[in-house]
């Protein structure tokens, strides 16, 4: 049974990418109300395995996730992208003309704003979580009040779905990244590693990133990310971090070698393989 750390409860949209990605295995859902706890579940347990979102393609970047890969002593292992569609639900004896407040995390709300400008008479709040919502509504038999999340939130929770599919831009989509400790005993060894997560600092001068680009772009190495961050403490200074593909694992590692020394403080946060578009 493999342990597997996800930020939310049962129905949330990293327990739906946990079983997609570990399809056909028991798991054991670690669910933690923060990114900062998955890693805390890693460090407590070197056989727990990390699933964190790390990237959307409506919300963009969770740029502070970026941060917790840095610091933390795991490898980026796997990645799995999943097609993001939310519904509402509600408790099974209720209907639209019973809705009067609507429950969800943050980003499920922006990302269903059509909808919600839509139907105006119900009052919008915020939420720690998209499955929460579902769960509270059910355990307390909350009327009046309806959930945006995942179908199979909305269904484990045995609430009634209004609308399916209210979700502004049907291209949604979260990048997650599955992270294990770097002295796990049993570790997964990626079988196809075409993609590489790192970050570095550059020497703070003129056109110091220019190069870097240049040599990657020489060796075919194929950027589909770069994300910048301040280094805190130290004014105009950033940290890059750069997710590359790959055909040719040497070609990519001589790339590597080739920019090693124009790079400070060069970290490889995992080589692992590209995962495919799950709808």
């Amino acid at each position: 049974m493999k342990k597997i750390a996800i930020q939310g409860v049962h129905g949330s949209y990293h327990d739906i990418a946990a079983h997609q990605y570990f399809k056909g295995e028991e798991l054991e859902l670690i669910c933690c109300s923060t990114f900062e706890e998955i890693f805390e579940s890693i460090i407590n347990d070197q056989e727990v395995i990390g699933m964190l979102a790390i990237e959307n393609t409506i919300a963009g970047s969770l740029l502070h996730n970026n941060e917790l890969l840095r610091l933390s002593n795991t490898n980026i292992v796997g990645e799995h992208k999943l097609r993001i569609s939310h519904c509402i639900a509600c408790l099974p004896n209720q209907s639209w003309d019973d809705i009067k407040e609507v429950n969800s995390h943050p980003i499920a709300l922006m990302q269903c704003r059509s909808f919600l400008q839509a139907h105006p008479s119900m009052r919008v709040v915020e939420s720690e979580d998209t499955a929460l919502s579902a769960e509270e509504i059910n355990k307390n038999q909350i009327e009046g009040h309806a959930a945006i999340c995942s179908k199979y939130a909305a269904q484990i929770n045995k609430l009634k779905i209004l609308e399916e599919g209210i979700e502004t831009n049907k291209h949604n989509f979260t990048r997650f990244l599955i992270a294990q400790s770097r002295i796990a005993e049993n570790k997964i060894i990626p079988q196809n590693r075409n993609k590489a997560s790192m970050v570095f600092t550059l020497p703070h001068k003129l056109g110091s990133l220019a190069p870097v680009l240049s040599i990657l772009s020489f060796y075919t190495m194929n950027l589909t990310k770069i994300q910048s961050l301040p280094i805190i403490g130290r004014e105009w200074e950033y940290q890059f971090y750069i997710d590359i593909t790959f055909s040719d694992y040497e070609q990519y590692k001589q790339a590597l070698n080739a920019i090693a020394p124009l790079t400070n403080d060069l970290k490889i946060l995992g080589e692992y393989e590209e995962g495919q578009y799950n709808v």
